[in-house]
């Protein structure tokens, strides 16, 4: 499958850069972002675009493309999948795979805050934009909005999400937004995982833009999940992130996704790069939980 995919991506990139556009078109499009079993389980793989192409001790796992294709293509394939997150590069090889027939797709927009680097909340929109997101056809589109309190960077970042968050609610597109109350530990950025600190960031988060009627939540699954997800009324998509013990993570997203706004996972690399190898396996595991 690896060399097949190689030759139709990259044949199409060298001789018809517009076939991108035209699977754009054909895609047959999700009628709705929730599975038949009433929750969405979106595969996410924007992690390379900010430079985090690490998964466990292997710190370059994400960065084979075409691995990374092959395991998403795996992923999209298990029954129960309703979507995928990803970046215009990721998207358009998996159009050209006519692989995204019937599932929501959501484009990363904001990439700028690289992983490790001195300028990581000043993350500006580098990827997607709202305009891009509705002329392909896609449903909605995800920004990153970290909020660093000692980091003078933090309004300008608020600002661009809020200007996203505007431009997604006036096309009756998705606004996915994913906060977390950040910190400056040793000079790289930490997330607060501390309940206290999620629910800030959601009450933050949730005062953006002019229009919410569309928004939605990404949100880590955290201790007190009833609490944090009882800080706003937004539908909550909760991100898997990486996991060390799966067994915890899988018991603590099962639990969370009992919540009323709870609306299904966001599962990247614990699902795409499981310690077992076995990733429709794995993401079979996490679509039981739904």
């Amino acid at each position: 499958m690896l060399s097949d995919n190689l030759s139709r991506i990259v044949d199409a990139r060298v001789n018809d850069p517009d076939a991108v556009a035209a699977a754009a078109t054909r895609r047959v499009k999700a009628t709705s972002p929730l599975g038949e079993h009433g929750k969405a389980m979106i595969i996410a793989a924007d992690h390379p675009a900010r430079g985090a192409n690490g998964v466990g001790g292997d710190s370059t796992a994400m960065a084979d493309r075409f691995r990374l294709l092959d395991r998403l293509c795996v992923a999209l394939e298990r029954p129960g999948v309703t979507g995928v997150l990803a970046t215009a590069d990721i998207l358009e090889d998996l159009l050209l795979l006519g692989v995204l027939d019937g599932k929501s797709v959501f484009g990363s927009m904001n990439r700028a805050g690289l992983a490790g680097s001195v300028f990581e909340i000043d993350d500006r929109f580098t990827g997607y934009d709202a305009e891009t997101i509705a002329a392909m056809g896609f449903d909605g589109g995800k920004m990153l909005t970290r909020i660093a309190l000692d980091d003078p960077a933090t309004p300008a970042a608020l600002s661009e999400a809020a200007r996203a968050v505007n431009e997604l609610n006036d096309r009756q597109l998705m606004a996915l937004v994913e906060p977390f109350i950040s910190v400056w530990l040793d000079g790289r950025i930490r997330n607060d995982l501390s309940t206290d600190a999620v629910v800030k960031s959601i009450t933050i988060a949730s005062g953006l833009g002019r229009r919410t009627a569309y928004t939605w939540l990404k949100l880590p699954v955290v201790d007190d999940m009833e609490r944090v997800l009882a800080s706003s009324t937004f539908p909550a998509l909760l991100l898997g992130g990486e996991v060390k013990d799966p067994d915890a993570a899988f018991a603590s997203w099962g639990k969370a996704l009992k919540q009323p706004t709870a609306q299904g996972l966001v599962v990247g690399r614990s699902l795409l790069y499981p310690s077992d190898g076995d990733v429709a396996g794995a993401v079979d595991r996490a679509v039981s939980l739904l």
